[in-house]
């Protein structure tokens, strides 16, 4: 399982850059670049639920369902890289993140 990093701070599984779902999906079928990904998983943190106090707990380690399969660490639809980082600065919807890990195998 990939050590994920989040800097996405509007999405509500993002605890202190880490994420608090057990899996994420990344989107990007025919991406070719790191832009053409998305974070599937990214939900908008609004007013209220903005506590950062889940029933949930952050890890660095989340398994990653990747679409992107013309990315090089793409196995089956599972991320194998060692370490990825999903970004997204201020992102009100997923197509605002992106895996930028990707790397292109085309």
């Amino acid at each position: 399982m990939p050590e994920l990093r989040c800097t996405v701070q509007t999405c509500v599984h993002n605890q202190q850059y880490l994420c608090d779902l057990d899996k994420i999906e990344v989107a990007g079928r025919d991406a070719k670049t790191a832009r053409e990904t998305c974070c599937d998983s990214f939900r908008e943190r609004t007013k209220d639920s903005y506590s950062n106090v889940t029933d949930r707990q952050a890890s660095e380690k989340t398994g990653i369902h990747c679409k992107a399969t013309d990315c090089e660490y793409n196995k089956d639809c599972d991320c194998h890289a060692g370490r990825i980082s999903v970004e997204g600065g201020n992102a009100c919807h997923c197509e605002n993140t992106e895996c930028a890990t990707f790397s292109y195998k085309g």
